[in-house]
């Protein structure tokens, strides 16, 4: 009898420690990704259950690593290291069509990699003059790969006279 006296109030006392320390952090969820907005809707999201659920979630799914990686599932991810990784990742995946488009000046890629790249909506049209510029550099040099068109493409920006604002302040 004493033996379960004991193992009660060391159970009590470790709760009580532990809910004293999760009241000081008051979001204590799981951060993001789809688990976070499938379950949050609960009364109490924050109880062990909902939380259960949504790390279980995010976890089977892998959706917060990919929110977090996107900034999308209510994750967030603004770092510049971030930007940069985005439009490489973004040129690797999505080359042959950005260089197309990058050949005839205009696109729906092309447009994706100057907002990537930080270029407001109204300095699109230098970029894309730019881009096929260097595009035909890139071409004529022999080096076509990802990493070859966003090196031309930052070092062309920071020799424009519009577009080098972007690249100091992205």
């Amino acid at each position: 009898m004493k033996l379960v006296a004991m193992v009660v109030l060391t159970l009590v006392f470790i709760s009580t420690s532990i809910s004293q320390a999760l009241a000081m952090n008051p979001d204590n969820g799981p951060g993001c990704g789809l688990g976070k907005l499938a379950w949050s809707d609960f009364k109490r999201p924050k109880n062990i259950g909902p939380q259960v659920l949504m790390a279980t979630t995010n976890g089977t799914f892998g959706s917060q690593t990919f929110g977090i990686s996107t900034g999308t599932s209510g994750c967030t991810n603004d770092g510049k290291v971030w930007a940069e990784e985005r439009a490489d990742v973004f040129v690797a995946a999505t080359f042959d069509s950005l260089t197309a488009e990058m050949a005839k000046g205009e696109g729906e890629h092309l447009a994706s990699l100057a907002t990537m790249m930080g270029v407001p909506a109204e300095q699109h049209p230098q970029f894309f003059a730019l881009a096929q510029a260097r595009y035909q550099e890139l071409v004529r040099a022999g080096d076509t790969s990802p990493a070859a068109m966003i090196k031309a493409l930052s070092a062309a920006m920071v020799n424009h006279q519009v577009l080098a604002q972007v690249i100091a302040t992205h």
